[in-house]
């Protein structure tokens, strides 16, 4: 097998938990393949260079094996290799992302009282 189709790849390298997804995310545009917009039914072959855009992140990969099943986790790592930029970038907006506030609710209940909310709406300045 020299080629497979590009949702299927997708699928097989574990970029999405469904075939399904890898179509939905050809369709979107956030799967290219050098700088053309990949659709579901292209073939991949070895050697191509693909930029997938996931919610875990942009990956820039070269395409180092193809195939239509979906393996092992550490079968599926074998089928790619990610390019040190893009991995450098990934690493920065992630560090970006936990250096970010996070904002939780100071309440134990749950839903906010009466009194809460009015100090969430100040703070939010609506009242």
């Amino acid at each position: 097998m020299e080629t497979v189709r590009m949702d299927k790849w997708l699928w097989a390298a574990r970029f999405f938990k469904t075939r399904a997804l890898a179509a939905k995310a050809c369709e979107l545009g956030r799967v290219q393949a050098g700088t053309v917009v990949a659709k579901a039914s292209r073939d991949v072959k070895v050697g191509d260079m693909l930029r997938v855009k996931n919610e875990s992140g942009e990956f820039v990969v070269e395409v180092l094996g193809v195939s239509e099943v979906r393996g092992p986790a550490a079968v599926a790592q074998t089928m790619y290799r990610e390019t040190d930029a893009s991995r450098e970038q990934r690493r920065t907006l992630a560090e970006a992302r936990k250096s970010m506030p996070i904002y939780e609710s100071t309440w134990e209940g749950g839903r906010p009282t009466k009194r809460d909310r009015r100090t969430l709406n100040r703070v939010r300045g609506r009242g």
